[in-house]
């Protein structure tokens, strides 16, 4: 009996066994694969398996035998806040006024953050540990969001869509120098933009120390899904959140600001998803704005009508992507506008405030010993042209055969032999910020003023933002022509008369037939024209009434009114004097306080004081 029962016992344990594997391996042919995401921060494709050599990465380049590499894969924007808000939401920041950096203006109910149609459709889904998407939270997309989330924490067979995300390779990781050093200062690559100063010897060979740490961090991140079982199950992609990281990197519409890596691994089971074996690269474009839409598809789930991305992988994926497009707003405490588009040879870009350098300072980019080196050396007369021309003004328009140019040094927009390359690529921009309701067009203390009554998506789709006629003008006037200038700058719309009085200042002294209409413009009822008013008076030598009206604008109850008055006065130097005062009312005693007025009122006074 004894013996019966426990050979009863035995098979019955067996039987179980047998149905276990038999269930695991129907769930695994019919279930929706694991996804997991590795990302890390700042870095370009600094990478061994994208031909850098001096890179030391052993962990992504094993990856990368083990799955297909993406030659022509390209963040939304070169800074992380709003590339993160176009990877989370599948929708172009510039359509939701999420473009500028750390900003939290709110977005429409129907846009949800894609994790949330996981969950929706069974998955766990972790993010371990950064967020960062640039507008209100949205902390029901996650099953667990923080320093310790993993899929571990899943029901037994749920399947899984995993982040974690690595900061070793962010920009901090240079603001203090290392004592000791793995890659070595004196063989370090270094682009012909840059000067070989000690500093950015240093910081760059320190970078590549840090991508080093970084790819250490991926390798176990893998062995740690290895050691699970979960391997076989799940679809790993690494990627980068943008290019970076040293000055005229992150932050800039540039390859190295904009260009990142991105390997996909798919697992035997999963091959049929992808689009090449293992060890296999492609030429395909994607942007940020199809990862959402990509996951989605891989998973099973419907794609949302609003998503403006294209699924590149899945039963949803679309035809390949002619352009990745890419964009540029305020900057920390600076403000800016540019737009990029990039097909697999040529980067366009246009630049909408061409009278701002691009060196503007910016308190958090120049904590860098190597940022602080180059300014040093630009001022001491040291560098080259190319060098030297990040301290000057911008071109309208630059074009790059990224070919033949991967640093884009050589500006080919006036170059007779591209100008249909030029054309085509301006058409397409000029397109897409159409189609998109490109909502940077309106000055940024505007926008603060809506998003107190609506979401910028909205306002763009209600009929009170006619962005085809707004783009329109602001061509016009981007050209030059005076009489077209003064045309705009009695339009009954305020954001063509803000553009009107901005390229005023672009012409400079030829705006001088303008004088009269700008005078009226420092009454404008919109704050923001009557910035741009007074900052194209001080150009013509209407030096008094300009002052006036930015002391005024100092004392707005709208943050970025402020910045954009900042701004303005920082360029003025010495000049500015007069407003010192109101200046530094807005510094508080509390150092900790950091918002971006109070960074450039800081930057600011100091300038002023060391002047007096």
């Amino acid at each position: 009996m004894n013996t019966n029962t426990t050979l009863l016992k035995v098979s019955l344990a067996f039987l179980l066994i047998l149905l276990s594997r038999a269930e695991s391996k129907a769930q695994q042919q019919t279930d929706q694969p694991n996804i997991l995401w590795i990302v890390s921060e700042d870095n370009s494709p600094l990478i061994g398996a994208y031909g850098d050599e001096f890179a030391t990465t052993p962990n992504i380049d094993q990856l990368a035998s083990e799955g297909v590499l993406y030659q022509n894969a390209f963040a939304a924007a070169p800074v992380c806040a709003p590339s993160r808000s176009t990877l989370i939401t599948g929708v172009w920041p510039t359509s939701m006024g999420t473009q500028h950096m750390r900003s939290t203006y709110p977005i429409p109910e129907m846009i949800k953050f894609f994790p949330r149609y996981l969950r929706e459709a069974g998955y766990y889904t972790s993010n371990n540990v950064k967020k960062d998407y640039n507008t209100v939270d949205q902390p029901e997309a996650w099953d667990e969001s923080s320093n310790q989330a993993t899929y571990k924490n899943r029901k037994e067979g749920q399947p899984f869509f995993s982040v974690f995300n690595t900061t070793i390779s962010h920009e901090s990781s240079l603001h203090e120098p290392l004592a000791s050093l793995v890659h070595d200062p004196e063989k370090v690559p270094i682009p012909p933009y840059h000067p070989r100063t000690p500093e950015m010897k240093h910081d760059w060979a320190q970078y590549y120390d840090k991508v080093q740490m970084m790819d250490a961090k991926v390798g176990e991140v893998l062995k740690e899904l290895e050691a699970s079982g979960l391997a076989e199950n799940t679809i790993v992609f690494y990627y980068s959140d943008h290019g970076g990281v040293l000055g005229r990197s992150k932050r800039f519409m540039y390859e190295s600001g904009l260009h990142i890596p991105l390997i996909i691994r798919f697992p035997e089971k999963y091959q049929h998803l992808a689009p090449g074996k293992a060890g296999s690269k492609t030429d395909r474009i994607v942007t940020f704005v199809d990862f959402a839409p990509t996951i989605l598809s891989m998973a099973g789930v419907k794609i949302p009508e609003y998503m403006q991305g294209q699924a590149f992988l899945g039963e949803q994926q679309l035809e390949p992507r002619e352009y990745a497009q890419a964009f540029r707003g305020r900057m920390d405490e600076r403000i800016d506008m540019s737009r990029s588009v990039r097909d697999k040879k040529y980067r366009y870009i246009r630049n909408y405030l061409p009278h701002k350098i691009y060196a503007q300072y910016i308190e958090y980019l120049w904590r860098a010993p190597s940022m602080r080196s180059w300014e040093q050396a630009y001022h001491a007369g040291e560098l080259n042209e190319v060098q030297a021309k990040f301290f000057g003004t911008k071109p309208v328009e630059e074009l790059y055969d990224v070919e033949a140019d991967p640093h884009n040094v050589t500006n080919l927009a006036e170059d007779p032999q591209h100008q249909s390359i030029l054309q085509r690529m301006r058409k397409a921009n000029n397109k897409w910020v159409q189609e998109s309701k490109d909502v940077g067009f309106l000055p940024e203390a505007m926008i603060e003023d809506i998003a107190k009554n609506t979401t910028l998506y909205e306002y763009a789709r209600s009929g009170k933002y006619p962005v085809e006629k707004i783009i329109q003008a602001v061509e016009e006037v981007a050209s030059g022509d005076v009489l077209k200038i003064m045309q705009h700058l009695t339009s009954d719309n305020s954001v063509i008369r803000y553009w009107a009085a901005t390229a005023c200042t672009m012409v400079g002294e030829k705006a001088a037939p303008a004088e009269a209409e700008l005078e009226k413009l420092t009454d404008d009822p919109e704050t923001a024209v009557r910035i741009a008013a007074a900052e194209a008076l001080y150009h013509l030598g209407e030096k008094e009434l300009a002052l006036q009206t930015l002391n005024e604008a100092l004392k707005i109850d709208n943050e970025m009114a402020r910045v954009q008055a900042i701004n303005v006065l920082e360029t003025m130097k010495a000049d500015a004097m007069p407003t010192l005062s109101a200046v530094k009312a807005l510094v508080p005693d509390d150092p900790e306080v950091n918002n971006y007025d109070v960074r450039a009122a800081r930057r600011l006074v100091e300038k002023l004081q060391e002047n007096d």
